[in-house]
C-alpha cells in the first residue's frame, strides 16, 4: 500500500488544491510515483478522464502535476450542486441521480465504501498518494457525516498537514481553533501546519510560529508567499466573486473585451482560462444588463441548471441585452448549457433538470434541445467546419463533453465541428451549430455559434483563429500563446515556489 500524506484546511478556499498540486509536482520531479486523491469533491468544474468518467477539475489538474493521466479513482465521489439543497451525485465517474441533503446523508455509507475501494486500487499502483481534504475537519454540525477529512486520513494511514490562509486574517486563531475542535485521536494525526498566501517579511511571523508550536505541539512546516503571477486553474466559483466583473465594461484601454455571463449555476468556467491568459484580452463576468457594455464578444457558459439560469437571465433583463447586442452585429458564443440557451426551445419532458417542461430560448441559433436522463461524458477530438460546411484549415481539436441533452439543428443553422473520435473510439458525428443568417459563403468564424465541447479554447489554433477574426475590427495582430506550455511552466513555477518555502525534509520524513 502506498504511503500517504493529507492536506486539510482551516476552511474552504485556503489553498488545499494548489498545495496538493505543488506536492505532486515536487515529488514527480524527484522520480516518485505519486498520485492525487480526494474522497469527495463538491464543485461544478469537472473533467472527463480517458475512460469517460467525470471527476473534479482540481484532481485532473493535480494528476497533470503528478505527470500521470487522470482517473476516476482519484475522485470517487463528485457532487454537482443544482439547487440550494440538492446536487447531482457522481460515483466512480458516473451520475447515479439527484439527491437532497437528507437523501445523500443516507447514501454516504455506500459512498464511503466506494471511496475505500477506489483508494485501494489507486494505492496499489503508486508509491505515494497526496490526499486533499474538503472545507474544515472541525465543522461541528458536519463532523458526524464527514468522511472526506479525518476518516479518509485514518483509512489511508496518512499524516495530516493543515493549511491556513493568512491573507484572510485570523490565521493563528483558525489554526488553534481547528486543533481544539478535533478529537484527541484526530489531533494525533496532525503533523503540522502550512500558512498560505503570506505577504511581507517572514521574520515578522516568528513570534506567531513559536506560539503555534507551544500551543498545539505542532510546527508550522511552511509559509508560502502570496502570488498572482502563476497561472493556476480555480476549483470552484468562489474565485469568481473576486474575478473581473462589469466594472471594466466601459473601459477603453485597448484590450480585447470578452464578457462571460455569470450564471447562478455556472459550470466549467475554467473553459475561459486560455482566453484570459492572452496578453491583450480581458475576460470579465457580468451579472446584469448594466454591466454588459459593448464587448467584442459575449460568451454564455455551461450551467448545472440550464432552464433555471435562463429564466434568471430573462428576469434580470440580461437575456434581452444579449439579444439586442447580437442583433446589432455583436459576436455571441455558447458552451454546453449556454449553447442550449441560444436556441429556440429547451424541453425537459421528464423533469431531468426542472419542473418546467419547456421554455423558449434566446432564438439566436436555429436549434432546439431536449434534456435527457442519460448523461454524456466523453473525451472527444475532431475538426472545425467552415461556414460552408467544409473542413477548415484549423488542425485537430480536442476537448470533452459533459451534458444531459440532445440538440437538433434547423435550416438556418450549420454544424460547427465534426467529431471523429470519442473515448478512444473512431466514429463520426456533428457537434455544435453556427448561424447561417447573414453570412457570406466565404465567412470565417460565425457571428453566433455554440458547442457541447468543453476545453475548446485550450486548442491554440482554434483560439487564435477566433481572436484573429474578431481582432480585425481593431486592426491588431494576434500575439501567439501556447496554452499547454503556459500550464506546464506554471506548474513548474508553483512547485519551485512551494518547495523553496516549506520544510521539504520534514515532509519527506512523513511519507517514508
Amino acid at each position: 500500500m502506498a504511503k500517504a500524506l493529507m492536506v486539510q484546511g482551516t476552511g474552504s478556499h485556503v489553498g488545499k488544491s494548489v498545495i496538493v498540486a505543488a506536492l505532486c509536482r515536487i515529488l514527480a520531479r524527484r522520480g516518485v510515483n505519486v498520485a492525487p486523491f480526494k474522497s469527495q469533491n463538491m464543485a461544478l468544474n469537472s473533467f472527463i478522464t480517458p475512460e469517460g468518467g467525470e471527476i473534479g477539475r482540481a484532481q485532473a489538474y493535480q494528476a497533470e502535476a503528478a505527470k500521470i493521466p487522470p482517473s476516476v479513482l482519484m475522485n470517487p465521489v463528485l457532487l454537482k450542486a443544482n439547487s440550494d439543497t440538492g446536487a447531482q451525485v457522481i460515483i466512480r465517474g458516473r451520475a447515479v441521480g439527484n439527491m437532497s441533503v437528507r437523501e445523500y446523508h443516507a447514501y454516504k455509507e455506500k459512498a464511503f465504501r466506494v471511496t475505500r475501494e477506489c483508494y485501494g486500487e489507486l494505492s496499489a499502483g503508486h508509491d505515494v498518494i497526496i490526499i486533499e481534504g474538503a472545507g474544515s475537519p472541525a465543522e461541528i454540525n458536519l463532523k458526524e457525516h464527514d468522511f472526506v477529512n479525518m476518516k479518509t486520513a485514518q483509512m489511508a494511514g496518512a499524516k495530516v498537514l493543515i493549511a491556513a490562509d493568512i491573507d484572510k486574517g485570523g490565521v493563528f486563531a483558525s489554526m488553534v481553533g481547528t486543533m481544539e475542535l478535533l478529537d484527541r485521536s484526530e489531533r494525533e494525526m496532525v503533523a503540522g501546519f502550512i500558512i498560505n498566501k503570506f505577504r511581507g517579511d517572514r521574520s515578522l511571523l516568528k513570534d506567531g510560529l513559536d506560539f503555534i508550536l507551544q500551543k498545539t505541539g505542532r510546527p508550522v512546516l511552511g509559509v508560502i508567499p502570496y502570488f498572482n503571477d502563476i497561472h493556476i486553474q480555480e476549483e470552484d466559483g468562489v474565485a469568481l466573486d473576486t474575478a473581473g466583473n462589469g466594472a471594466g465594461a466601459c473601459s477603453d484601454d485597448g484590450a480585447f473585451d470578452i464578457a462571460v455571463l455569470r450564471l447562478n449555476h455556472i459550470s466549467n468556467f475554467t473553459d475561459f482560462d486560455p482566453l484570459s491568459r492572452e496578453p491583450d484580452v480581458r475576460v470579465r463576468y457580468v451579472r446584469g444588463p448594466g454591466e454588459l457594455g459593448s464587448p467584442d464578444m459575449v460568451i454564455i457558459p455551461g450551467s448545472k441548471n440550464t432552464i433555471s439560469d435562463l429564466l434568471e437571465l430573462r428576469s434580470t433583463g440580461l437575456e434581452s441585452a444579449v439579444v439586442r447586442y447580437h442583433a446589432c452585429g455583436g459576436h455571441v458564443a455558447g458552451i454546453c448549457g449556454g449553447y442550449q440557451m441560444l436556441g429556440n426551445t429547451i424541453r425537459d419532458p421528464d423533469g431531468v433538470e426542472s419542473v418546467t417542461p419547456q421554455v423558449a430560448g434566446m432564438g439566436i441559433l436555429d436549434v432546439d434541445t431536449v434534456l435527457t436522463a442519460e448523461k454524456v461524458t466523453a473525451q472527444v477530438s475532431g475538426k472545425y467546419l467552415g461556414a460552408g460546411g467544409r473542413i477548415s484549415g484549423i488542425c485537430r481539436l480536442i476537448g470533452y463533453e459533459i451534458h444531459m441533452g440532445r440538440t437538433e439543428l434547423g435550416g438556418n443553422a450549420a454544424p460547427l465541428f465534426v467529431i471523429n473520435e470519442k473515448n478512444g473510439q473512431k466514429l463520426s458525428y456533428y457537434d455544435g451549430a453556427a448561424s447561417r443568417v447573414g453570412l457570406p459563403p466565404d465567412a470565417g468564424l460565425p457571428g453566433a455559434w455554440g458547442t457541447y465541447i468543453h476545453g475548446i479554447f485550450d486548442n491554440d489554433k482554434f483560439r487564435r483563429a477566433l481572436l484573429a477574426g474578431l481582432r480585425q475590427r481593431k486592426n491588431r495582430p494576434a500575439p501567439p500563446l501556447n496554452y499547454s506550455e503556459l500550464k506546464e511552466r506554471s506548474l513548474e513555477s508553483l512547485a519551485g515556489l512551494v518547495e523553496a518555502n516549506i520544510d521539504m525534509e520534514a515532509i519527506l520524513n512523513l511519507i517514508k
